[in-house]
This record gives C-alpha cells, sequence and structure tokens, in this order.
C-alpha cells in the first residue's frame, strides 16, 4: 500500500463548548430535572445575530460597514433586512436596506458562542453581568450589546460607526427555567439580585 492512501483524513474537531455540553452539561442537567430520556434535556438550536442600521436611510454606505462587522464576528454572510413599507417621517423607502443579520447553527454556533462568553463579554467597561430577566416565555433569550469593539476580530481603529446589536439565543426547550439552567452552566454571566 502506498503513502497517499494508508493516511487517515482527522475528523474536524469539535467546539470545546460543543463537547463540555455533551460531557457535562447534560448528565447535569438530565440529574437536575430528573429526566429518564436524555432528549428530552434542552439543547441550543440557534443563535441570531441582527443589527439595525436605521441611519442608512440617510447614508447607504453605513449598511456596508455593518455588513462587514457581522461577517468578521460572526464568519458568515449575513442577510440585509429592507424596508417593508414608506414612512416619510423617518426618510425610508419601501425596499431600503435598513438592517442586517445572521443565523448560526451547527459548529459555526458553538464557536461564535464560546467567543462571545470567553472573549467579548469580558471585554466591556465595568461589566457586571446581564440581565436574567429577558426571556420571552418560550424559552429564548434575547439580549444587546452597544458596541461592537468588544469583539477581538474587529480593529478599534478601523471602526466607521459605532454599532449595536441583538443576539436571539433560542433553545429547544419551551420553559424559561430550562432555558436560564441551560444557560448558566453554558456561562452566561447573570446578574445575581
Amino acid at each position: 500500500m502506498s503513502e497517499a492512501t494508508s493516511t487517515a483524513v482527522e475528523a474536524p474537531a469539535v467546539p470545546r463548548l460543543k463537547q463540555q455540553y455533551n460531557e457535562t452539561i447534560v448528565p447535569e442537567l438530565e440529574k437536575e430535572f430528573k429526566y429518564s430520556n436524555p432528549m428530552r434535556v434542552a439543547r441550543l438550536e440557534k443563535i441570531v445575530v441582527s443589527m439595525g442600521v436605521g441611519a442608512a436611510a440617510r447614508d447607504s454606505k453605513l449598511i456596508e460597514g455593518a455588513i462587514k462587522d457581522l461577517t468578521l464576528i460572526t464568519g458568515q454572510k449575513p442577510k440585509v433586512t429592507k424596508a417593508k413599507k414608506s414612512v416619510a417621517q423617518f426618510h425610508l423607502r419601501e425596499g431600503q436596506a435598513i438592517g442586517a443579520y445572521v443565523t448560526l447553527r451547527g459548529d459555526r454556533m458553538w464557536e461564535f458562542l464560546d467567543r462571545l462568553l470567553t472573549l467579548a463579554l469580558p471585554r466591556i467597561r465595568d461589566f457586571r453581568g446581564i440581565s436574567g430577566k429577558q426571556f420571552d416565555g418560550n424559552g429564548n433569550y434575547n439580549f444587546g450589546l452597544t458596541e461592537q469593539s468588544m469583539f477581538h476580530e474587529i480593529d478599534p481603529d478601523e471602526i466607521d460607526h459605532q454599532r449595536g446589536m441583538d443576539i436571539t439565543v433560542v433553545t429547544t426547550t419551551k420553559v424559561d427555567v430550562e432555558a436560564r439552567v441551560l444557560l448558566k452552566h453554558l456561562g452566561f454571566p447573570f446578574k445575581e439580585n
């Protein structure tokens, strides 16, 4: 057998947070909620990162900066959201680009969440945790960030405009208590009252 055919192809590395979830968090949640079936344990379904650019109604170049920033942060090209109808008071015309969003699933979702929790959130000045009251009643968690500079992928000297973003973490459970416990185990820094 030649050397070329005998080399085995290595499987891609499993994201660190996903591995931790599968090996330690699932058994803990099974024990905590007394599940007999491991498939009942809450899982992350997707993460949606969105950036609204209201000023893009007056300056169309701002949307390009938002797309570039979201691409760098998430590693995926965002979808541009367009205005559904014209509103004269906001100088907005139907079909005009007003924001961008990215839906992350699979390994890319786990890697983004790991970077968010271990690198980005601790870089926020005077950070005291995120609110634990922003669940929507269906097991999903929403929170906002005021600027994009906390991510290491963004060069602070290259920022043309400060942009905030909304992050939605969608779980498979429909109960907020289970979702909160899952996110707490994953490392979300919730504020303690």
